[in-house]
């Protein structure tokens, strides 16, 4: 599976999403750039993130190759800098799963949100499920 909106409609329907984005991860720099977004308008395609990255998240999702799961606000807080945008979309729950290139390295990430308490150990195995049968296709 490689459709970004297929992709976003298996998301919210086997784990609920409020916002979901797609970021590409650009290991020469050290950034990710957002190949999909649920909310063009707050998230475009095409903006990319680099310094407000926290370490914590990198070393989870990039070099430790594992979900990244915040279960409430205090956790959004903790490692997004754009966690009021996030919270102003009803938003207090992430998940993101890295999403693994033939080369077995990161190729992206997915980021699926929703209210505070919406999401549970099982949400994170189905956005795991899901992320593994996703390919990039060159979308960066």
């Amino acid at each position: 599976m490689n459709d970004l909106d297929e992709l976003e409609r298996r998301v919210r329907e086997e784990v609920g999403v409020r916002l979901f984005t797609v970021l590409a991860w650009l290991p020469e720099r050290r950034a990710l750039r957002r190949v999909h977004s649920s909310h063009p308008a707050e998230y475009p395609v095409g903006g990319e993130k680099t310094v407000e990255v926290a370490q914590q998240w990198l070393s989870t999702c990039i070099e430790g190759r594992e979900p990244y799961f915040g279960r409430d606000k205090a956790a959004v807080r903790e490692i997004f800098a754009d966690h009021e945008l996030i919270e102003s979309l009803g938003c207090g729950s992430i998940i993101n799963v890295p999403v693994l290139g033939r080369d077995g390295e990161v190729a992206g990430v997915l980021n699926i949100l929703d209210a505070e308490g919406a999401y549970d150990d099982a949400s994170v195995a189905a956005a795991q499920a899901i992320a593994k049968e996703f390919t990039f296709g060159g979308a960066a």
